[in-house]
């Protein structure tokens, strides 16, 4: 079924990023296992030529092949640094991260990413906000907390910044930079040839750290790995990774930047949820509180970006 035909195109494109969320959500529990059976750079770069394999035989299918041979070295510089950014840096640190912590603790760092990104967004590419849009940011972002938190917000700074908590926020400095790169470099360029190259440079870019850094026995390692670990590293290849990326750069270069980063504020609680279903983690009145004052943010973000223009310059020029 073609979305767009049937809810219209920005709709269409709203669908998708609620199936990114869930893709990435489940994302978290399912690298921590990874993460607990393979070394992280070997199992990256693995996940990354998965992904890129089907990236590149959908984008040859569609007949996108042809379009890269006119893209400019200046374009190509600009998707090597999304690739180092957004594959490279992010799935090194995501994995190197749940190495050291459990996966819901993990993605309460992800709230940083909407905020963070709109902020950017605002200041590089003049994309405006009102009220209602700041309302809902903080009131999705502050919902995500709480459920992470357990309903004790304090409680995450007692323990102070280890290595995975570093480690967790190496990925939003590295997604952040992505997203506005995406922005940056996708004018002209559909989101399915952006992201078959982002992965597939990526990947080379993994296995290399991964021969570097872990040897031959990281990659060694990775293949003697059990069953549920392969299960979990195809999930994060073709799932997470193939699908959610193409749908994420759908909603950037359809809604924008803000609005697109707006779903991820989705992807704590929907990583809680999982990793209760696939680790056992336990599910207290604070997660569904949280959980749905993350849902009414990201539904009141979304309305207010709908409104009229004129209200919105003046709602900026207060």
């Amino acid at each position: 079924m073609n979305l767009q035909n049937t809810f219209g195109p920005q709709a269409a494109s709203h669908l998708r990023l609620i199936g990114m969320a869930l893709l990435w959500g489940a994302s978290w529990p399912s690298g921590r296992i990874v993460a607990q059976h393979m070394p992280p750079l070997a199992a990256s770069g693995l996940r990354f030529v998965l992904a890129a394999v089907v990236l590149l035989v959908w984008l040859y299918a569609a007949g996108g092949m042809a379009g890269l041979r006119q893209w400019s070295p200046k374009r190509w510089l600009g998707m090597a640094a999304a690739a180092a950014t957004g594959v490279f840096g992010y799935a090194a640190c995501f994995l190197s991260g749940l190495q050291y912590l459990p996966a819901s603790k993990a993605a309460l760092v992800i709230t940083l990413n909407p905020v963070l990104t709109l902020l950017l967004a605002v200041w590089i590419f003049k994309e405006r906000i009102n009220r209602t849009i700041a309302l809902g940011m903080v009131l999705a972002a502050l919902g995500a907390v709480l459920v992470i938190s357990h309903g004790d917000p304090a409680q995450l700074l007692a323990g102070g910044l280890g290595k995975g908590e570093l480690l967790i926020l190496g990925c939003v400095a590295c997604w952040v930079s992505y997203t506005l790169l995406g922005r940056a470099i996708l004018a002209g360029v559909d989101a399915l040839s952006t992201t078959a190259v982002t992965a597939t440079m990526g990947a080379v870019m993994l296995l290399a750290a991964s021969l570097v850094v872990e040897g031959t026995q990281g990659m060694a390692q990775a293949f003697d790995a059990g069953l549920p670990a392969w299960g979990a590293l195809l999930f994060l290849a073709w799932g997470s990774t193939a699908l959610a990326y193409a749908w994420y750069f759908d909603g950037v270069k359809a809604l924008g930047a803000g609005a697109a980063s707006g779903y991820i504020t989705l992807v704590p609680v929907i990583g809680v949820a999982c990793s209760a279903l696939l680790l056992g983690e336990q599910i207290d009145a604070s997660m569904l509180a949280g959980g749905a004052m993350a849902i009414a943010g990201t539904v009141v973000m979304n309305w207010g970006r709908r409104t009229p223009r004129a209200a919105v310059a003046a709602a900026g020029a207060r």
